[in-house]
């Protein structure tokens, strides 16, 4: 608080009439700092709200141990509303050796991608369930290779991305020589692809991709496949989908949806996949 006072003073906020001249939305922010500390603790026992969490434990340095569910509760009155917060107060109070990724905390990295209550999502974008009388159970993202924890092994995921040439392909220059130029109709035809996180959060809850991963590229990485199709100013369209032109590629897809309903940002995988069927017919 005394660093609060001090920045007062040299605010010229020590007396109550300049305060009043300040504008509105510079007071309302000068009133938040003095309201009840965000870290303030229940008045007493009664109002605490304990929470269980079973996390999927395996450590590579013990191979031999077989993975575990291993319980930690927190008070929720304590605890962020995300699931994610409730990981960190866990890493940062109780269990140092617990790991998993993440990263911006905003929905747009992508990093704390994991199967919650079996559903998979983003740690940051999962509210903690209020009913304490359930366990949330959590698990790193299915049928993948697990590094530790909660963490998967994304490699084979990442070079599949990297197959597709995630990038402006073209030989025409532009026009004036700088930029290459589209109209709002052509931009408009990219709303809903060019969002994709990486998150694989859909191509993990796929059952195709789980039984033909190795040749099948999967929901996430077709989706990204035809935001470069749909973009006008691409000039690869034919290599693109002569890429695509065998049984495994593409058409292992059996429109299931898993991708679609559990997208955190919520895309539709299944139809940008339809969409290139489509263009793969004519």
């Amino acid at each position: 608080m005394a660093a609060l006072r001090s920045t007062s003073r040299l605010l010229g906020l020590a007396s109550p009439s300049r305060a009043a001249a300040l504008p509105a939305a510079f007071a309302r922010s000068m009133a938040s700092v003095s309201s009840a500390p965000l870290d303030a603790t229940p008045t007493s026992s009664s109002d605490t709200r304990i929470k269980t969490f079973q996390i999927y434990r395996w450590n590579p340095d013990t191979p031999t141990e077989k993975p575990r569910m291993q319980k930690y509760e927190l008070d929720l009155n304590k605890t962020g509303p995300m699931v994610l917060d409730a990981l960190i107060r866990i890493k940062n109070e109780q269990d140092p050796t617990l790991t998993f990724r993440r990263s911006c905390r905003e929905g747009i990295c992508g990093s704390c991608a994991m199967n919650i209550n079996g559903t998979n999502t983003l740690a940051c974008l999962c509210r903690i369930p209020t009913d304490t009388s359930k366990d949330t159970k959590i698990y790193p993202l299915p049928h993948t290779y697990v590094v530790k924890d909660l963490v998967p092994d994304l490699t084979h995921f990442y070079k599949q991305y990297k197959s597709i040439k995630p990038y402006l392909q073209r030989d025409t220059p532009a026009p004036d020589g700088r930029e290459y130029r589209q109209s709002k109709a052509e931009r408009k035809k990219l709303d809903g692809l060019y969002e994709c996180i990486l998150c694989a959060c859909c191509s993990t809850s796929c059952p195709s991709y789980w039984w033909n991963s190795e040749e099948y590229l999967g929901p996430a990485i077709l989706l990204q496949s035809f935001r470069w199709l749909a973009d006008s100013r691409d000039e690869r369209k034919a290599e693109r989908k002569a890429a695509l032109d065998n049984s495994m590629s593409l058409y292992r897809c059996h429109t299931i949806l898993n991708c679609t309903r559990t997208c955190p940002k919520g895309l539709n995988p299944g139809h940008a996949i339809a969409q290139i069927k489509k263009e793969m017919s004519f």
